[in-house]
């Protein structure tokens, strides 16, 4: 079954720990600390890749996490860096932030790529924290959690040419007559229900023309999953505007102007894209009302997917038009230009953390300056103050970071001059 949508949940790799560790050498009878920095993390980083036809394969793996760093060890060593994790999608893919609502990327083009998560930082060793008065710390800090976020992933297929028009206007036919697709085809309306993509070879090359469901009156409201289909015409750089043939052009004419009417409707430059109006089924017409009714109504040409009657002349037409098409300008929405030109997104950096969580002789302890100064305030007595240091703790994902250093319940932590015991409101997931 074709998939457009997906919904994705992706996390970059936590950072390795830092390492407590001192110099055990002959003759050296009291080495300083030498414990190396923890690796950072591995990010995590969305693909287009040319040879996927859609999101179906996220419906069966719906979380991605990079792997994390490695810890620092003795001797000044320091950790691995994490592998990024690369995720394929299809070319057209739109990665927007589910929470927010925002676009973040638009992969429109092969091999464009976009980072989603970036990686946590690995955590200093001991030695970063000697210093004239302290020779033997035993403080190393913990790798931080990578950035977690919900992706919402939208596919506007990418085709040189697009087929639109109602429902049985014979879009399936024709598109199994020019190319090498082979969609469902039946004597009754909505056999297209996902589009398909065919390939129509030429002399010089190839092009890929869309089938898209039918659309009915009131599309661009929503009617019949309206939305869905004309976001995929979106991609085109021509449209094949398919209108059923009959014996009054008027009828003819007005089918087409409320197909025409709907993508003015819908936005996204689809009112200005070029298109060619062509008549199907001209078989159903009599041989000489053909040519009058052709005219008449303003069409191109008339084919029928029956007999073959103007499909030769048709291919040839897309392949006359195609090439003379820019390239960005159909591929990019109007109101989307400045993603045009890009093959690699760069996200701005997440805001960096306001804490860090150290291990300091076995005791977990959470340093910051805006954290500990609220602390250093506090009077344990004041049930005031005490939610308000909670609610900071929560804001600035405290608890998430001490179980992932590997906090348990009753342990001590240390903030600032206090001791609290920890007591964490929801249980760690499973790493």
């Amino acid at each position: 079954m074709f998939s457009d949508h997906a919904t994705v949940f992706v996390q970059g790799g936590r950072g390795g720990d830092g390492c407590v560790s001192f110099r055990r050498e002959k003759f050296v009878p009291r080495g300083g600390p030498d414990g190396g920095d923890g690796g950072d993390g591995g990010a995590v980083e969305l693909v287009a890749d040319p040879d996927l036809r859609d999101l179906t394969k996220f419906r069966f793996a719906s979380h991605f996490k990079a792997p994390r760093g490695t810890h620092g060890q003795g001797s000044g060593k320091h950790g691995r860096r994490g592998r990024p994790l690369s995720i394929t999608v299809p070319v057209g893919t739109q990665v927007w932030l589910r929470d927010e609502g925002t676009l973040l990327a638009d992969l429109a083009h092969p091999g464009a790529r976009v980072q989603v998560a970036a990686a946590g930082s690995g955590g200093g060793g001991n030695r970063r924290y000697a210093t004239a008065n302290r020779r033997a710390p035993t403080t190393a800090e913990v790798g931080e959690l990578g950035e977690e976020r919900w992706l919402e992933l939208r596919l506007k297929l990418v085709a040189d040419a697009a087929l639109l028009g109602f429902p049985n206007a014979g879009k399936s036919s024709l598109l199994r007559r020019i190319s090498n697709a082979k969609p469902k085809v039946a004597d009754y309306p909505f056999t297209t229900i996902d589009p398909v993509l065919g390939t129509v070879d030429g002399p010089d090359g190839q092009l890929t023309v869309a089938d898209v469901p039918g659309l009915l009156e009131g599309a661009s409201e929503g009617v019949g999953l309206g939305h869905e289909f004309l976001a995929h015409l979106e991609r085109a750089r021509l449209l094949i505007h398919l209108v059923e043939a009959c014996d009054d052009p008027a009828d003819v004419i007005r089918r087409r102007d409320t197909i025409n009417r709907e993508l003015a409707l819908h936005g996204g430059g689809l009112a200005d894209r070029p298109q060619i109006f062509v008549l199907s089924k001209i078989d159903l017409v009599e041989q000489s009302r053909r040519a009058p009714l052709t005219e008449e109504c303003g069409a191109e040409l008339a084919v029928s997917s029956a007999t073959g009657e103007g499909i030769d002349r048709l291919a040839a037409l897309l392949f006359e038009r195609v090439p003379e098409l820019p390239v960005h300008d159909a591929i990019v929405p109007a109101d989307e230009p400045e993603l045009a030109d890009f093959l690699v997104y760069r996200p701005a950096p997440p805001a960096r953390r306001e804490y860090k969580i150290l291990r300091d002789a076995g005791t977990l302890r959470v340093a910051g300056r805006g954290i500990e100064r609220l602390a250093s305030s506090l009077e344990l007595d004041d049930q005031a103050g005490v939610a308000e240091l909670t609610a900071e703790l929560e804001r600035l994902g405290v608890e998430s970071a001490l179980q992932a250093a590997g906090a348990k319940p009753g342990d001590e932590i240390l903030l600032g001059a206090h001791s609290f015991s920890f007591q964490p409101a929801r249980q760690p997931e499973p790493a």
